[in-house]
């Protein structure tokens, strides 16, 4: 029976390197006819004059549509097809995609098209790189080896294996891209990330694609980059357990020196947006902290005036009277239905100042930073943890930077995990010299 299944993998693997090692040829029709199919599929069918289309027309069309899609020669889509691998092993995963899950396919499609062109996830350019990493990952076109038993249970309990594997892993593809916020000029590190998921969730022997399907759902972005410091924690050779002793002793000092920082930003002082609920929202107005951390001071920005002094900002808060500080759609302002349109748009950058029994100061950050910033001084004002990533990112770079300072000089010496032993105690504690008048 093994022998049997050894031999049926060979076969299996065998056609698909076959696919893999061909690229299309613009002359076959078949093969033109699953690019227009994987058009037509996506987008409805335009007419003019009456259902008649002139020839320039449809080839402007095809070409828009094509671009869509996400090939790169949009005017001749099988140029994209001619590196080898994958070939048209490509094409043929695009076009299972296509017929076996067409909501999916365009769902995925339609879903970019109507993003901003610097954010559009680009379906063929993506599935033609995914279809490689399958098969580096995978071995397609290798000697059979020991390590392709582990798949082997897997491989046989699907019909049409890879194109099924390929499904999952473009749908996948198209999550990871969203939780990156990636660009054109992030494909190659979302196609990293997205190589990582397929190689961990695969990493644990799945025995069927149901379960490889679940395992790589949890395995989002968020989880690879937590994966990826802790991994990088255990293998960095300086954290032997005395530096980690010394990281912890720095931590505090570090924390209290970011903790600063943040408290002289907010004396510097922030220009924020007047909030209102009509489309017209270009009144400013100023908020900063006194010098002796005791009270905020606020109000309108005058023309011509960049950074309004103290005395100039009519309206003050005291730090004592401020009981807490919400953030997002927690704030009153997020609440309110006439808050407009462009208001939630920026509800991740809102926070409100809460003091005395209902009143709030309410705040729309201009920018990620300052809403790191803001929220991080206020909550060193009120003696709390500093709670935005900026933190952790500016604690990181600067504990990093501080062991390495401090173990420039054990360069290559290796840190012992354990402290020396004691030494025996002394014979006696006579230590004192005995000086006389003959040595004088």
């Amino acid at each position: 029976m093994r022998h049997y299944l050894y031999v049926l993998q060979c076969l299996s693997l065998g056609l698909l390197e076959g696919r893999m090692r061909m690229a299309m040829d613009p002359n076959d029709a078949e093969q033109r006819q699953h690019l227009q199919n994987l058009r037509l599929s996506a987008f409805p069918i335009e007419v003019e004059d009456g259902g008649h289309m002139t020839a320039e027309r449809r080839r402007s069309l095809c070409a828009k549509e094509f671009r869509k899609l996400g090939f790169t020669n949009n005017g001749s889509p099988w140029q994209d097809l001619c590196l080898t691998p994958p070939g048209l092993l490509a094409l043929d995963n695009m076009m299972y995609f296509s017929t076996r899950w067409p909501n999916a396919y365009s769902r995925f499609v339609l879903e970019n098209s109507s993003r901003e062109d610097k954010h559009v996830c680009p379906f063929a350019r993506s599935s033609i790189h995914l279809t490689l990493i399958l098969c580096e990952i995978l071995r397609v076109g290798e000697t059979a080896s020991e390590t392709g038993q582990d798949f082997l249970t897997m491989f046989y309990a699907q019909d049409h294996f890879l194109h099924e594997l390929f499904c999952v892993c473009i749908q996948v593809l198209n999550k990871t891209w969203k939780e990156m916020r990636a660009t054109h000029e992030d494909f190659d590190k979302v196609m990293h990330v997205v190589k990582e998921q397929i190689s961990r969730t695969l990493g644990q022997v799945p025995t069927s694609l149901e379960f490889f399907r679940t395992k790589i759902s949890s395995l989002n972005y968020s989880e690879i980059l937590r994966r990826r410091q802790e991994e990088r924690l255990i293998q960095d050779e300086a954290l032997s357990p005395p530096v980690m002793e010394l990281r912890k002793q720095l931590e505090p000092e570090l924390l209290t020196l970011i903790r600063q920082h943040r408290l002289n930003y907010l004396c510097e002082g922030t220009k924020f947006r007047k909030i209102s609920s009509r489309r017209r929202q270009d009144k400013l107005w100023f908020c900063r902290l006194s010098p002796n951390h005791k009270v905020l001071h606020y109000g309108d920005l005058e023309d011509n005036i960049d950074k309004p002094p103290i005395e100039m900002l009519a309206q003050k808060i005291s730090v004592s009277d401020i009981k807490y500080v919400l953030t997002g759609k927690d704030c009153p302002h997020m609440k309110e239905k006439n808050s407009g349109k462009q208001n939630k748009d920026h509800m991740d950058q809102a926070f409100s100042i809460c003091y005395d029994v209902d009143s709030c100061l309410n705040f729309i950050a201009p920018s990620p930073m300052d809403f790191c910033m803001w929220i991080d001084g206020m909550n060193a004002l009120l003696d709390k943890e500093m709670p935005s990533e900026r933190t952790r990112s500016d604690l990181d770079l600067l504990l990093n930077t501080e062991l390495k300072l401090r173990l420039l000089d054990l360069e290559n010496i290796p840190v012992p995990d354990q402290p020396p032993p004691v030494p025996p105690r002394p014979k006696n504690y006579d230590y004192c010299y005995q000086f006389t008048s003959t040595e004088a």
